[in-house]
């Protein structure tokens, strides 16, 4: 199947390569053309573009084109534009971490033109180009369905993990068990994905807290008796196996401490990247208490002011699932501010 992928950073380069791998023609476009040469290179199945224009010269109808950008602005600016080149029957797919209420608006704008919108919440981080991507999905079922070749090849599928008693029900969707679902209509899947990415936040503060009490069992401010010199990187690797909170968060954690137990690499300054806040938003408006996730999201705010070693475990599995770089050290090797859009 052909697709274009527009955006080819840390996520979009790396689908590129997993589709080719899978056997579908890709046409790559990003605005570093130098960015587009590497993935080419890496891409045994693939064409290089020149811009927006392009791609859709080189693909054939009906066409898909993957929009792989940061939330905001440019992603609009770059739907706008594809929905003026393409033709009834093509589908845009937004991959990346849009608003949802933004894919519910151009979903019926583009509905005019009888032109598709399927967003896709994408999960994975750097190690989905081996492991495949968890994504979450919204949009028409038949547009949905068109581009299944696509989801299949990206998704992890059912490996290794244990099956979940019961899912042979009728109503349960076989796709689920492959690392991939159709949520509902447009908005949903960037939705379920926004909330996903809020609970990743009060999953990986629950993990930093717990290491920072681990930590400061041996302070000066307790009775010498009760000071315990805890080795924390052993206590990660022993909660990897057979612990009730094993899971991949922890493996992040073990392998970071494992490196540099003091974690000194780190300041902890811990970004957001929006999908935090839009899910505390979607709380309020639903009027349900998420006491923990907003809690999460607040101590990232705070984190910005004064760091402690949990806040430093923080930046530390951001850096590995994600290859999320602190913002000071950005700014620093490059004289500007970075917007981390990605979790």
């Amino acid at each position: 199947m052909q697709i274009g992928i527009i955006g080819l950073g840390r996520m979009g380069g790396n689908i590129s390569v997993r589709l080719s791998r899978h056997g579908h023609e890709v046409v790559l476009f990003d605005r570093d053309p130098a960015v587009v040469s590497a993935v080419h290179g890496r891409s045994e199945n693939s064409l290089e573009a020149n811009g927006l224009q392009d791609v859709v010269s080189k693909l054939n109808a009906p066409r898909v084109v993957w929009v792989m950008l940061p939330a905001g602005k440019i992603t609009q600016d770059t739907v706008d534009t594809l929905s003026g080149l393409l033709e009834p029957g093509d589908i845009i797919i937004d991959g990346g971490n849009s608003y949802y209420k933004d894919d519910i608006r151009r979903a019926r704008t583009l509905r005019e033109k009888s032109i598709h919108y399927v967003d896709v919440g994408t999960s994975g981080g750097v190690y989905g180009l081996d492991r495949g991507y968890c994504m979450m999905i919204g949009g028409a079922k038949d547009a949905v369905d068109h581009i299944d070749p696509i989801l299949s090849a990206l998704a992890p599928g059912i490996g290794d993990v244990e099956r979940t008693p019961g899912r042979d029900a009728d109503h349960l969707d076989p796709r689920a068990e492959q690392g991939y679902l159709h949520c509902g209509p447009a908005g949903s899947g960037h939705f379920v994905k926004m909330v996903h990415n809020g609970i990743e936040y009060g999953m990986m503060q629950a993990f930093a807290e717990g290491f920072d009490v681990l930590r400061s069992k041996n302070s000066a401010d307790l009775p010498e008796a009760e000071r315990f010199d805890l080795n924390m990187p052993d206590i990660a690797e022993v909660w990897r196996r057979g612990s009730v909170v094993s899971s991949w968060l922890l493996d992040l954690c073990a392998n970071a401490l494992a490196k540099n137990e003091s974690l000194s690499d780190y300041t902890g300054e811990v970004a957001d990247s929006g999908e935090g806040r839009w899910t505390i938003e979607a709380a309020i408006e639903e009027a349900v208490p998420v006491p923990v996730l907003s809690q999460a999201l607040f101590t990232r705010f705070r984190s910005r002011s004064g760091n402690n070693f949990g806040e430093k475990l923080l930046s530390a599995m951001r850096f590995q699932f994600g290859g999320h770089v602190e913002q000071h050290l950005t700014e620093k090797k490059h004289g500007g501010e970075v917007s981390d859009k990605k979790e």
